[in-house]
């Protein structure tokens, strides 16, 4: 685990279960909880082995996560980004994005995609993502746009 640029909040690269279950509880309580999201919906074919988490934790507590998964050669599907509601407006939306932007450049993929909530694409349209698309999807319960980010490779 490290600590943030900003200090005292670490960030953990979940791989294990263990460190999987900081993930899927902010999850339980920033989607299942908060949003109403059944469990089957929220947890996919995606989450377990092979599927890579960020968490960043504050003195050991589990607050903001993402995931992502290879989609083929060079792309990852990020997803799941998930902010606790006390922690948010502090940028750490942002942080987990680029954290997980960080790891997936260490492992050599290039592209990013991500389908983002429509109230979000500014968000991301901040962090440097693009509309690949406009059509809006329904993804679970949200109406969602696909975006695209490509990362500078550190060679």
């Amino acid at each position: 685990m490290q600590k943030t640029p900003s200090g005292g909040i670490e960030v953990m690269r979940a791989a294990e279960e263990w460190q999987r279950a900081g993930a899927y509880s902010v999850r339980v309580q920033g989607m299942n909880r908060q949003h109403h999201i059944a469990l089957r919906e929220e947890f996919d074919e995606h989450d377990g082995n092979g599927t890579r988490y960020i968490v960043l934790l504050d003195d050991g507590y589990p607050f903001a996560t993402c995931r992502f998964y290879p989609i083929g050669a060079g792309r990852v599907m990020l997803g799941r980004v998930v902010v606790l509601p006390e922690y948010r407006g502090k940028q750490y939306g942002m942080e987990v994005v680029l954290q997980a932007e960080s790891w997936i450049s260490e492992l050599g993929f290039h592209t990013v995609e991500i389908e983002s909530r429509t109230v979000a694409v500014g968000f991301y349209r901040k962090l440097g993502y693009q509309i690949v698309d406009e059509t809006v999807v329904k993804s679970g319960a949200f109406d969602c746009i696909r975006m695209t980010k490509e990362l500078h490779r550190k060679d």
